[in-house]
């Protein structure tokens, strides 16, 4: 199961957009990630870290396939010591959705060109309404340079 996030693996460059909201401010930022498999390909881990409105950051997090609820799982942990968890499911081969525990927040990693992928944060306005809080711009680092 493990194999539907190969489209996220690889070394990238991440450019930030967070449009003011009731989180925070207009702000942008760079960063940079990786994504890979560990421990015999059970888990793909996720680490980057980022400069977003002059404030440096640093998470961790884990993909894994939970196979008695036979949903995807995945566990976030900032440098703050913020830590969120969240259930996962692929809408289709190319869209990764996340539904965040203990908030009204969602969150998309979607394909979208051969080495780019859009992750956007999103979170529900009083009518009901998605609003975008956080998007960030996944391009691929090219390898030997």
């Amino acid at each position: 199961m493990m194999k539907k996030l190969n489209f996220l693996l690889g070394d990238w460059d991440l450019r930030y957009n967070v449009p003011k909201s009731t989180f925070s401010e207009a702000m942008i930022g760079s960063g940079t990630g990786t994504m890979k498999r560990m421990l015999d390909d059970k888990y793909v881990v996720f680490d980057y870290t980022a400069l977003v409105g002059g404030q440096k950051g640093a998470a961790h997090g884990i993909f894994a396939w939970d196979e008695k609820a036979q949903i995807y799982r995945y566990w976030w942990f900032e440098n703050s010591g913020a830590f969120q968890q969240a259930t996962c499911k692929f809408i289709n081969d190319d869209t990764l959705f996340m539904n965040w525990h203990d908030s009204l927040l969602i969150q998309t990693f979607r394909k979208t060109g051969k080495d780019k992928v859009v992750l956007r944060m999103e979170n529900p306005d009083m009518q009901g309404n998605f609003m975008l809080i956080l998007e960030v711009i996944f391009t691929r680092k090219e390898l030997n340079r």
